[in-house]
């Protein structure tokens, strides 16, 4: 795919958005727009740390074992990255706010080394059809946008999907119609970004294969909440519809952060990710900002994580490189 094919592809996509988000919900509102974007794209490899989920996990349990969120800052300035995107689960006490003195360490280690920190993100289950679990789900993210604006992280993700014990939207709503769940997730989203605002912290929603399965319906959730401190972490693996490169084109215009998968779905054996053909897409929208790539075991037996991650920054630097 040549850049004048990939830019008609986004043009193309840009034309027909009024059409597919009409299509996604009714009630859906257009006066959300695409984020200003000038002088052309500018992308700048981050680390999703969640690639290192299991030497995480270990060193949560025994600090002589695995990593901790200093070796991943360590590790991501060793092999070239320019950021490191520090999920919230990772920090000492989570879901509480860390202690100041650790985050200011963490800030300070990570400056010490030349990266930026380009997020962080937390659990919440705006889909329940418990208040109860929502409201618990906006005060977690309004107590992460502070985590946030002190480590200098410009965005904090949020789900926009079921998460345990319930397995899809429906079971987590009691089966309630698309439109009601989609009415009071992002009346939840808004009160999240509103604090967001005070703080300079944006809400990125994450699109997780279950409410938020398709590029339209992404983005008719964002133009229900209509709040310009709300807008779009782009999964590339969540996408699950038969060409999910072009509902990744259908939100470039609104992202704020991403997550680069290896592969279009969360299993070993489905496709791989086509970089340049990711990378083509960011430069079309114009994007400028972090572009965090995270890996996954998905039960590999061999699967290691400096590994996967060292070779998927290459093919991503490569990528960048030859589409400029």
């Amino acid at each position: 795919m040549n850049s004048t094919s990939t830019r008609r592809s986004f043009l193309k996509a840009a034309a027909l958005l009024p059409f597919a988000v009409a299509g996604s919900s009714a009630t859906a509102r257009a006066a959300y727009t695409a984020i200003p974007r000038h002088s052309g794209a500018h992308l700048r490899p981050s680390l999703n740390v969640y690639s290192f989920l299991e030497l995480l996990n270990a060193n949560a349990k025994d600090k002589s074992k695995g990593l901790d969120l200093f070796g991943a800052c360590d590790f991501c300035a060793k092999v070239g990255f320019d950021a490191i995107d520090v999920t919230g689960y990772f920090f000492p006490g989570y879901p509480q706010a860390p202690a100041d003195d650790y985050l200011i360490r963490l800030k300070r280690h990570a400056f010490n080394l030349g990266l930026a920190i380009s997020g962080t993100g937390v659990r919440n289950d705006f889909t329940a059809a418990a208040p109860a679990t929502r409201a618990e789900g906006v005060q977690r993210i309004k107590t992460w946008i502070e985590v946030a604006a002190k480590l200098g992280a410009p965005t904090v993700r949020a789900f926009a999907d079921s998460q345990q014990p319930f397995k899809t939207w429906q079971q987590a709503s009691n089966n309630a119609s698309r439109d009601s769940v989609e009415a009071y997730l992002a009346e939840s989203l808004r009160e999240c970004a509103e604090h967001g605002k005070k703080f300079g912290v944006i809400v990125a929603v994450q699109n997780h294969g279950d409410f938020i399965s398709t590029g339209a319906e992404h983005l008719s959730l964002l133009r229900r909440v209509d709040h310009e401190w709300c807008a779009a972490m782009v999964d590339t693996g969540k996408y699950l519809t038969p060409d999910p490169y072009a509902d990744i084109a259908l939100m470039a215009p609104y992202a704020v952060n991403w997550q680069i998968k290896e592969t279009m779905r969360s299993a070993v054996d489905s496709p791989k990710v086509d970089l340049a053909k990711i990378v083509k897409i960011l430069r079309a929208s114009g994007y400028r900002g972090y572009v965090p790539i995270e890996t996954l075991s998905m039960r590999r037996p061999d699967y290691d994580s400096y590994v996967e991650i060292t070779k998927m920054l290459r093919d991503l630097q490569a990528a960048i490189r030859a589409t400029e």
